[in-house]
């Protein structure tokens, strides 16, 4: 099993920038392959962006392309979201996911199996 915790969320002004981070313990961090889904406001929880085991491959839902960035730190034992241009259609509780699934559709949550507890982000016009 993997053990998620997510930190770096917070209040922040339309059109500034937030570095969440998930530091990950437990098994080998590179077996997993790592999401993040947030959940809006009142909202269903939806895929935000994914990275490979490696880091080689990386996806993103359409609202946060270009201004979002999903990377990882495999000797750190971390993933980030990198969150620029922030809009406050991005206020939500952010959540890292994990999955050891050799074959997954990678916005669909029930793919993966370890999750966060989430962190707040709220952004403000």
């Amino acid at each position: 099993q993997v053990q998620l915790v997510e930190s770096g969320g917070g209040l922040v002004q339309a059109g500034g920038s937030l570095r969440l981070s998930c530091a990950a313990s437990g098994r080998t961090f590179s077996s997993y392959a790592m999401a993040w889904f947030r959940q809006p406001p009142g909202k269903e929880r939806e895929f935000v962006a994914h990275i490979s085991r490696s880091g080689g491959n990386t996806y993103y839902v359409d609202s946060v392309k270009g201004r979002f960035t999903i990377s990882r730190d495999n000797a750190k034992n971390t993933v980030y979201l990198q969150m620029n241009s922030l809009k406050p259609e991005d206020t939500a509780v952010y959540y890292c996911s994990a999955t050891e699934r050799l074959v997954v559709i990678y916005y669909y949550e029930r793919y993966y199996d370890y999750w966060g507890q989430g962190t707040q982000v709220t952004v403000s016009s």
